[in-house]
């Protein structure tokens, strides 16, 4: 599908009011380092305990609870929670959160973390009530890397590789299967005597391998189609769907990738009715459910989904897929995630854009199901590429090796204060300020009244890239950190600037000293 991508200039936000970009007042950034070097820009997690991750989770009342803490530090650790909701409780040794609460509301929880060089605290909010995915899920899923090579094997490792990395020390929770788990066309029969999905033989035990995931203290998602059949050419959910969906339950899993494909072979047509119909039916069926379920989406952007998307389901896909996107001068993450930014007002806590995957590290060529091979990437686009995803408060779904990941992927994917924009608790998506042919600037609100904003260079030449407070609607004087390096800089006099290489980025923090009145 063709996905009109015309650039935006000036943006208005409610809170900004585009001024133009001037020349230089007051620099305030070193250079950020050149193209073709893969520096490590995220410094090493200290030894003393550093609580990571989402500072908000929801549960609906009575559904049972996990939640692994993330935190990293130098093991062994002991954890602690005050104000837990009345049912959930915590493993002091693995700080993983579990049970159920009929406590209604939102329950402030005061996490510690404790070790040989010291102690941490910080506040979980537990909102026990109607709405997932306060912020947007972050995991890893099979598809990218393993096609209809995957097994369950895949899954089981891909769940002690989020340990054993640290991805899960900093908010990766979600471990999910893609497609080609189910009995293909020429693998009949596709369900048991009651009606029941069969897997394939790849998938021996699956509610084991669920079980497994869990136990490790992370959750578990899978895959399906409305239609007869997969886009690879497995049994779908068409008239199946409640029982679909109480199989999903008893499977325990806690997410479900919903996949447009064969599906329009039956919808009947393209009219909204339509596009929304099959969504809102499993929708319905998952809340009846006697676990959470988180739905995603997949039907690539039609009927301008992010306009709906919230009525049916918790993120949606904006665009095609990332994998067979061809890009021309800059490589095809750059299309799609300005493809969707450009839906940022549609984005709140539970409802989210989502441009696809995190294809970094090994990952497998889309066009072919190929195997695996290293990123053809460059280190700064692939910044560039996490830090997009990030302002854009987008799910950040890992779908390359993991059992490959290299010290410098991991420092793309870990990057504490990256994280941080994205699981911000106010859940706003960043506007697009300014977007042409060289630069792309986003900024998003965060919930502390700080500003995230993102200097995007979009040439294949290093150049400055300067923006005046005045445009963010800033006084001067406001404080500057630069969140990939984690680090303060002298405050900004009038005007922020950096030097950034071809296809690069920078991301600062802005804490404003005081905002302008608005205009109009």
């Amino acid at each position: 599908m063709r996905i009109n991508r015309q650039m935006r200039i000036g943006v208005a936000l409610p809170w900004v009011a585009f001024a133009g970009f001037t020349a230089a007042q007051t620099p305030v950034s070193d250079p950020v380092p050149v193209a073709g070097v893969a520096p490590l820009l995220t410094p090493k997690a200290p030894l003393a305990p550093r609580i990571n991750g989402p500072r908000i989770t929801g549960v609906r009342p009575g559904k049972p609870f996990l939640f692994r803490l993330p935190c990293t530090g130098e093991r062994p650790l002991t954890f602690a929670a005050e104000g837990l909701p009345p049912g959930i409780t915590l493993d002091s040794t693995t700080g993983i959160l579990r049970g159920a609460s009929t406590a209604a509301g939102s329950h402030k929880v005061t996490l510690g973390a404790t070790n040989r060089h010291g102690t941490t605290r910080r506040e979980l909010k537990i909102v026990v009530g109607d709405t997932l995915a306060l912020t947007p899920p972050m995991g890893w899923n099979s598809w990218y890397i393993h096609y209809n090579r995957v097994t369950e094997l895949h899954l089981r490792e891909a769940a002690d590789q989020m340990i054993k990395t640290g991805m899960a020390d900093y908010g990766y929770q979600y471990v999910n299967i893609d497609d080609c788990w189910m009995k293909a066309k020429n693998e009949p029969p596709f369900r048991d005597a009651t009606g029941d999905l069969l897997a394939n033989d790849k998938f021996p035990d699956l509610k084991g391998m669920v079980d497994y995931i869990h136990s490790r203290g992370l959750r578990a998602g899978t895959y399906i189609s409305p239609g007869p059949w997969t886009c690879a050419g497995y049994a779908g959910s068409w008239q199946h769907e409640a029982r679909d969906a109480r199989w999903f339950a008893r499977m325990g899993f806690d997410f479900l990738k919903y996949d447009w494909c064969s599906y329009e072979s039956v919808a009947g047509g393209k009219e909204l009715a339509q596009l929304k119909k099959p969504y809102q039916l499993m929708w319905d069926e998952l809340r009846k459910q006697d676990r959470d379920i988180v739905l995603n989406l997949c039907q690539y952007g039609m009927g301008e989904v992010w306009k709906w998307g919230a009525e049916v389901g918790n993120c949606w896909r904006t665009t095609g897929d990332l994998g067979l996107e061809r890009g021309s001068k800059l490589p095809g993450f750059y299309q799609i995630g300005m493809s969707n930014a450009a839906h940022w007002e549609h984005a709140r806590p539970g409802a989210w854009n989502d441009p696809d995957y995190l294809l970094i590290g090994w990952v497998g060529d889309a066009h072919g199901m190929g195997e695996g091979k290293p990123t053809t990437l460059t280190a700064d686009e692939q910044y560039s590429y996490m830090s997009m995803w990030c302002l854009m408060a987008s799910p950040l779904i890992f779908s390359g090796d993991m059992a490959k990941l290299d010290e410098f992927t991991l420092s793309v994917l870990c990057a504490p204060e990256l994280i941080d924009i994205d699981q911000d608790p106010l859940g706003k998506q960043a506007a697009i300020i300014k977007q042409d042919a060289r630069q792309l600037v986003l900024a998003k609100p965060l919930e502390d009244g700080a500003l995230a904003v993102g200097l995007f260079n979009l040439t294949d030449q290093p150049q400055r890239l300067e923006i005046p407070l005045e445009a963010l609607r800033l006084k001067p004087g406001a404080g500057v950190r630069e969140a990939w390096r984690q680090r303060d800089l002298p405050a900004a006099a009038d005007t922020l600037g950096a030097e950034i290489p071809a296809h690069g980025v920078a991301v600062f923090r802005l804490t404003p000293k005081a905002r302008l009145a608005l205009r109009g």
